[in-house]
């Protein structure tokens, strides 16, 4: 998705799910984190288009990729044409006494946009 396009922004953030084992709201709570660490104020100053010219790639690292509901994760983000791509990472931490597992993800919020117009010949 990011072919060609130059990368402006990289943030990295966990998340948690302590109970209840949800892999999603560990996801996008890791995301939240990520996005939470930056301002975008540069793509309204160079007069980018926010939902046109950003494309944003997350990546999420979680111990189970199958039970993260990637339509969600993406709907955290305010801008871009996102993408969600979920691999093997993170971490479980159990609990067997109470019987669950803390759910740990990780993620990389990437994004991208054309800064060709930008560079001096």
């Amino acid at each position: 998705m990011s072919n060609g396009l130059d990368r402006v922004i990289l943030e990295m953030g966990s998340g948690v799910s302590v109970r209840s084992e949800n892999y999603t709201r560990a996801a996008c709570r890791a995301v939240e984190d990520a996005i939470h660490h930056s301002s975008l104020s540069f793509v309204r100053e160079l007069g980018l288009d926010f939902q046109n010219d950003l494309v944003v790639e997350v990546t999420i690292g979680v111990q189970d990729p199958s039970a993260v509901d990637t339509a969600v994760v993406g709907a955290v983000l305010p801008h871009g044409k996102v993408s969600v791509t979920v691999v093997k990472g993170g971490l479980n931490v159990p609990y067997p006494e109470q019987g669950y597992s803390t759910v740990i993800a990780s993620a990389a919020v990437a994004a991208f946009a054309d800064m060709s117009r930008f560079r001096q010949a």
